[in-house]
């Protein structure tokens, strides 16, 4: 757990602000990253949303030779089936995420009303957090993505959680995160009763324009625009 919130960037679509998205970017990233994507979902300008997209720690990253970058978790090695999760890390990430949430709930936003999104392994925290949480949130947003629990956290996700709407969308050409290593996590949630969307598109590890279309979508659906 961190003793201070991480350092945000935050855009308000309009006044009146009802609901609270926290957005995790991906290794090597920052908050900026997905700061250009609050227009392009052309919300509506009732219910005020509060994008909120925080800065992940410098951390060194093993694959890349030890380097220092923004990150949410080491990572050793592309190959999902050999490599060793930072377990702690994402754990630690988790609460940092956790401590955002509370300090939403104390802005007047509650609970119900607080979407997790993130892409890539900020897509895994958010994935993690959310169905962890002990509130039940709005919904999750993944993207390229997967769930880092292990087979047997899938199966103890609390029955509140399994109605949580999950978004999780996919590169068919994803040389990062490979997709089969996605639909193993989408896999493991639907047979769990998740209420997951899934959205797969011919690009590689980054967002499309139909992705971004279909996530708009989802949101105003979500915020029942």
């Amino acid at each position: 757990m961190t003793n201070k919130l991480l350092e945000c960037i935050e855009i308000e679509s309009s006044e009146g602000v009802e609901y609270s998205v926290i957005w995790l970017h991906g290794l090597g990233a920052s908050g900026h990253d997905f700061e250009p994507i609050v227009p392009e979902l052309k919300l509506l300008n009732r219910p005020g949303v509060r994008f909120i997209f925080p800065h992940a720690p410098l951390k060194s990253i093993t694959i890349n030779a030890g380097a220092t970058m923004r990150a949410w978790f080491d990572i050793t090695s592309l190959d999902f089936n050999s490599r060793e999760q930072d377990d702690a890390g994402i754990l630690e990430s988790v609460g940092a995420v956790n401590e955002l949430i509370e300090n939403e709930i104390q802005r007047g936003i509650a609970a119900e009303n607080i979407v997790l999104a993130g892409f890539s392994q900020g897509g895994a925290v958010a994935l993690q957090a959310g169905l962890t949480s002990h509130h039940k949130l709005a919904g999750i947003l993944a993207l390229s993505t997967y769930l880092p629990m292990y087979p047997e956290a899938v199966e103890q996700i609390g029955e509140d959680k399994l109605t949580l709407p999950i978004f999780m969308a996919h590169g068919k050409f994803d040389d990062v995160i490979q997709i089969a290593v996605a639909e193993r996590s989408r896999d493991a949630l639907l047979a769990r009763g998740a209420a997951l969307e899934w959205n797969s598109y011919d690009m590689a590890h980054s967002v499309s324009a139909d992705e971004v279309v279909d996530m708009a979508v989802w949101f105003k659906r979500l915020f029942g625009m």
